[in-house]
């Protein structure tokens, strides 16, 4: 298998798939960590993908609806192994947590709850802190550096970020414009290429084989979580509130405690915040209902990623498209680093988690080595430890 420049790549497909299934494995953190490790590992360790295909992977992503990491890894696999590669890479990186989160779910209902969730919530949550927060400094180092104009959208989004407390897709939309206007003028790019404009339409798929399912229900549920993963915009925790409305408000298929829970399982579980899910799916209608939950989630941002993919890569060496996207990926950037603060504001929520968050990314900064599934095992424990003592 060879790229579009006739050059084999450095690795194997088999090589990302493993590597992928590991990071969904023990990938803890969500998006912003997620996209931190792709970079670090990939980009700067192994040098299997390029900084500019890795900053294409990003700034589509973070222009597509659905969730970031999961986009990021289905990009990744495009880059030199095309649609196939896609698919079975952004299978492997969602597999992992997927069937995580239905044991989870499994072992949910059996028992009636999960008290140690939010004891082990605690210590994760504000590790993750740590964690995400020195992913947001390198991504901030590498991919916008001291650029004056690239410096200002980083700013100006890490700020919208904090105060809306969400991601707003146009304004990546106009940061990549205004990039382009200023290096690159319209002209420069109407003269190497045509312009192409791309859509796809959101996919809900529903399947399963059992004897005893609740085809309507099923039907219900792919339609929603499609919905989900066709209109929600930013990292996987924007969905959450759509979710909340849908689940909690509308349908009443969860309780409010239920909800939480699901919540607090993303957040404990690695991979892709968004496969809550598959939790959420086995709540309502059992195994069945968390593969179509699962599925009509993340087929439309699958399909949101492999119809432009081809049309990035061709003309992604144009001057006024390589612009956009260093545009695009400042203000991704400032909005994952803006998350950093958003999700540290309900993290953080007294002295020892401060304390954890601050031990964490020292220990990061200290140790380049030092696994992040070590760091959130020994969080979780400390929760457990913890949490009881000052919730009694």
């Amino acid at each position: 298998m060879t790229t579009e420049l006739g050059t084999k790549p450095s690795y194997t497909l088999r090589q990302m798939i493993l590597y992928m299934l590991r990071l969904g494995t023990v990938g803890f953190g969500g998006p912003v960590a997620l996209a931190g490790y792709m970079h670090r590992d990939l980009v700067e360790d192994r040098k299997w993908i390029t900084e500019s295909d890795y900053r294409e992977g990003l700034a589509l992503a973070q222009l597509a609806p659905g969730p970031m990491a999961a986009q990021l890894a289905i990009y990744l696999g495009f880059v030199h192994y095309h649609t196939f590669g896609a698919t079975i890479v952004g299978i492997a990186f969602v597999i992992p947590s997927f069937i995580m989160v239905v044991i989870l779910g499994w072992i949910y209902q059996l028992y009636g709850g999960l008290s140690w969730m939010q004891a082990v919530f605690y210590g994760v949550g504000a590790a993750v802190i740590g964690i995400i927060a020195i992913s947001a400094y390198k991504l901030t180092t590498k991919s916008v550096g001291r650029n004056p104009l690239l410096l200002t959208i980083y700013l100006v989004l890490g700020a919208v970020t904090v105060v809306t407390e969400s991601e707003i897709a146009w304004l990546f939309l106009a940061a990549g414009v205004l990039v382009w206007l200023v290096r690159a003028p319209p002209r420069n790019l109407f003269g190497k290429g045509p312009l192409v404009a791309f859509a796809a339409e959101p996919v809900a798929m529903a399947a399963s084989v059992a004897s005893t399912i609740d085809w309507p229900l099923l039907g219900q549920i792919g339609i929603y979580f499609a919905k989900a993963g066709a209109f929600v915009f930013g990292s996987g925790l924007a969905i959450v509130p759509f979710l909340y409305g849908g689940m909690v408000t509308e349908t009443h298929w969860l309780t409010e405690k239920q909800f939480v829970d699901a919540v607090a399982v993303a957040m404990i579980t690695p991979g892709p915040v968004v496969i809550t899910v598959g939790f959420i799916g086995y709540l309502i209608a059992g195994l069945p209902g968390a593969c179509v939950a699962a599925l009509a989630t993340f087929l439309p941002c699958y399909l949101f990623t492999v119809i432009p993919a081809p049309y990035f890569k061709k003309y992604g060496k144009l001057p006024g498209l390589i612009a956009f996207v260093d545009g695009v990926t400042a203000a991704a950037v400032g909005a994952i680093t803006g998350a950093v603060i958003v999700l540290a504001k309900r993290s953080l929520i007294d002295i020892p988690t401060v304390v954890l968050a601050l031990v964490t990314v020292a220990l990061l900064w200290k140790f380049k080595k030092l696994q992040e599934p070590v760091i959130v095992a020994s969080a979780a424990l400390i929760g457990l430890v913890i949490y009881p003592l000052l919730h009694r």
